[in-house]
C-alpha cells in the first residue's frame, strides 16, 4: 500500500510520533496531494507495527501527555527498499470520471456533448492557471514542484482529450435518441417506443 511505504520513507529519516509524521508528509508532498487523515495514519502505523516494519515505544513527558514514538525496523527498511525498486504499474485499468461523463453526454446528444466538453475545457484551463500559480509558489521545493508539474501534465492531457472528444464522438452523439423530459409521460407524452392502445 503506497501510503504505508510513504510512512516508512519518513521514518527512514528517524523516529517520529503520529502528528509529526502527518506534518512532515504534508510538507514533503505539498498541497496538491491533499491532507493526510490522522485516524488513517494511526491505522497505517498499527498495521506497520503488526507486520514488524515499525516499532512503537512510549515517551514520558512531564508537562504533557505521554507520546508514542514510531521507529523503522530492519524489516521495514528492507520492505521500503524493495518497494522503491519496483516500478509503478497501473493495475486496474484507466478509470476516470471524465470518460463516464463523455459516455453519458454522447448518449444525450450533440448538444449535451458540446455543453459538457465546453464546461470541462473551462475547468481544465482554470485548473492549469491555479497549478501554474502553485508551481511558482513552490519552485524552491523540488519534490513539491515535481508533483505540481505532474498535475499540470495530467491536466494538459485531459485538455487534449476534451479538445478531440467533440470531433471524435460527434457521429455517436448524432445517433442519440432524445431523452424525454421528466414527467413527460404523465403529462400526456409517450415514452419512446410506446405503442398506442386502440
Amino acid at each position: 500500500m503506497p501510503l504505508s511505504h510513504a510512512v516508512l520513507a519518513l521514518l527512514a529519516e528517524g523516529p517520529s510520533h503520529g502528528y509529526e509524521l502527518k506534518s512532515r508528509f504534508e510538507a514533503a508532498i505539498g498541497p496538491q496531494w491533499g491532507g493526510l487523515n490522522i485516524g488513517h495514519l494511526y491505522q497505517i502505523l498499527d498495521r506497520l507495527v503488526r507486520d514488524g516494519h515499525v516499532t512503537r515505544s512510549h515517551v514520558t513527558q512531564n508537562d504533557r501527555p505521554d507520546k508514542t514514538l514510531y521507529e523503522l525496523t530492519g524489516g521495514g527498511a528492507e520492505e521500503l527498499s524493495s518497494w522503491v525498486a519496483t516500478p509503478h504499474v497501473r493495475a486496474s485499468g484507466f478509470r476516470d470520471e471524465m470518460f463516464l461523463k463523455l459516455l453519458a453526454a454522447t448518449r444525450l446528444g450533440a448538444g449535451a456533448l458540446s455543453d459538457y466538453t465546453s464546461a470541462q475545457r473551462q475547468a481544465c484551463l482554470s485548473d492549469l492557471a491555479g497549478l501554474t500559480r502553485l508551481r511558482r509558489e513552490n519552485a524552491a521545493d523540488p519534490l513539491v514542484a515535481l508533483l505540481v508539474d505532474a498535475a499540470i501534465a495530467h491536466t494538459k492531457a485531459d485538455l487534449q482529450v476534451i479538445d478531440g472528444a467533440e470531433r471524435r464522438l460527434a457521429s455517436l452523439a448524432e445517433q442519440a435518441r432524445p431523452v424525454p423530459a421528466a414527467g413527460a409521460a404523465e403529462a400526456g407524452g409517450e415514452a419512446p417506443g410506446a405503442t398506442a392502445v386502440p
